[in-house]
């Protein structure tokens, strides 16, 4: 029993006192509730069983006795209480039941009390376990809640959840996406913890099973940028993308800037990689796109659900941000039900006036959730424009029109075919198939050459979040300038 409790806890011990005594073996709540059931044969499965010990157990708590035996037909059922832990009166403490066929086998009573001390340890032990394993989830869904608060721009209230845990959110950071081997993503974040020295957010990003997202402290006395390096080298397979420095308020630019890394780092021998330098569009537009930005998402920012339980304003527009970075997978991150998503997608375009299944529409509402959460946003005019610049009149400015062209350089560089690509992929939604056959290609071949086309650009394409809106804004802004396309006709 003892070498049992050691390898195999309390389902191994019922089981084999199940064998010993040829019938049913379980542990109950004292209202009869049943924890763990081991049977010997099929026979002894049946409700009945269940049903007589569960009495038993009931009886037993009842005439507060330290064993009790209860007859019904053929079947016998003998119960005797777990040893509680010392000065724990109010402690339930489970009961052992067999319930058996008569005549009993000698010793039968003298077994099932040398089996309640390995029983009751066993117990404790998982007991003590599962309480870890809540303790752990709690914390972890914690941590995931003020990432999410960091997501969309609410400092105060992620400082002050953060309070409870360790350490203090840093200001300024740096953020890492770490991609882990398969099932290993608790023992990386315990290597990740050791190497920074414990001075790390660490999160296991609610989208992705096999990524760990760090919000790391940066600057002169916070973590050093070989962070990444070092977690490449330790864990073999593990992959590191990491971001620029970056406010605190900025965290979620600079997550899709790691991750953006994280796709140039695959293709490395080094298995890990820095985002480029790289200006943020949102900085570029100045006060007419803020008033842009203000004036497409008004109808969703001042949106009154009809229903107290309804999505607010506030919800809708976390769940537009989060379906843009994440597409489907929004519903991971989130939590919600897929038929929640597409019921919410279905409001947020009704009331923005936008087909949220169009790139174009994407894009540009992308861009407008990033002006509104870009901390430097520029202050409003004085007198408000009689009308509110379009999306064109915008992407028209000679800022933006640098900012294109420096995203598109390495695409150019790689010659026409490369551009070819990836404009024939933005034509068609950002989608393989369609692409495969406006390209002439295989749907692999079409993957293949997007795959190679994010090292060039250093952006990941084909995993959200993706590039594909900057992609599609660079490319609008440089046709409305008359840029030469190098686009083969």
């Amino acid at each position: 029993m003892h070498r049992l409790a050691r390898v195999g806890g309390v389902q191994e011990l019922l089981r084999w006192l199940s064998e010993r005594t040829d019938g049913w073996a379980g542990l109950l709540h004292d209202d009869g509730t049943v924890l763990h059931a081991v049977a010997r044969t099929p026979d002894h499965t049946s409700a009945a069983a269940v049903a007589l010990a569960s009495e038993g157990a009931r009886e037993l708590t009842a005439r507060g006795a330290r064993s009790f035996t209860l007859d019904r037909g053929p079947d016998t059922a003998l119960l005797l209480p777990l040893d509680g832990p010392p000065d724990a009166r109010d402690v339930r403490v489970p009961v052992l039941a067999v319930v058996t066929r008569r005549p009993l086998a000698d010793g039968l009573a003298t077994l099932l009390a040398d089996a309640v001390m390995p029983l009751a340890m066993c117990w404790a032990a998982e007991s003590v376990e599962r309480k870890r394993r809540r303790v752990d989830l709690a914390e972890s869904r914690g941590r995931e809640a003020v990432l999410h608060l960091l997501m969309t721009g609410q400092l105060s209230i992620a400082h002050q959840v953060a309070g409870a845990l360790k350490p203090r959110l840093p200001d300024p950071v740096q953020v890492c996406v770490v991609e882990c081997p398969g099932g290993r993503r608790d023992e990386v974040a315990k290597v990740c913890t050791d190497l920074s020295g414990g001075r790390s957010w660490i999160v296991r990003c609610p989208v992705y099973a096999r990524h760990l997202i760090l919000v790391v402290p940066a600057g002169p006395g916070g973590t050093e940028p070989r962070l990444g390096r070092e977690v490449a080298d330790v864990v073999d397979d593990c992959v590191v993308g990491v971001s620029e420095e970056v406010p605190l308020s900025g965290t979620a630019t600079g997550y899709r800037q790691a991750f953006h890394a994280l796709a140039v780092a695959r293709g490395l021998p080094v298995r890990h990689a820095r985002f480029g330098s790289a200006p943020e569009p949102a900085l570029l537009v100045g006060a007419e796109g803020a008033q842009w930005a203000d004036a497409l998402l008004t109808p969703l920012l001042t949106y009154l659900p009809r229903r107290s339980q309804d999505p607010g304003s506030q919800e809708l527009a976390a769940t537009l941000g989060s379906w843009l970075a994440f597409s489907f997978q929004a519903t991971k991150h989130l939590k919600i039900h897929r038929n929640t998503l597409s019921a919410r997608l279905r409001l947020i375009g009704e009331l923005l006036g936008r087909d949220l299944n169009r790139l174009a529409d994407q894009a540009a509402l992308d861009l407008a959730l990033r002006i509104r959460a870009t901390p430097a946003r520029a202050p409003r005019p004085a007198e408000p424009a009689e009308e509110a610049r379009s999306l064109d009149e915008i992407l028209r400015r000679p800022d933006v029109r640098e900012w294109a062209a420096q995203q598109l350089q390495p695409l150019r560089r790689n010659g026409g075919a490369a551009e070819a690509t990836v404009r024939s992929w933005l034509e068609c939604e950002a989608q393989l198939a369609p692409t495969a056959a406006a390209l002439g290609i295989s749907v692999p071949g079409a993957r293949k050459r997007l795959t190679r086309l994010e090292a060039a650009l250093q952006r990941s394409l084909l995993h959200t979040p993706s590039a594909r809106y900057e992609l599609w804004l660079a490319f609008r802004a440089l046709d409305l300038a008359g840029v030469p396309s190098d686009r083969p006709r």
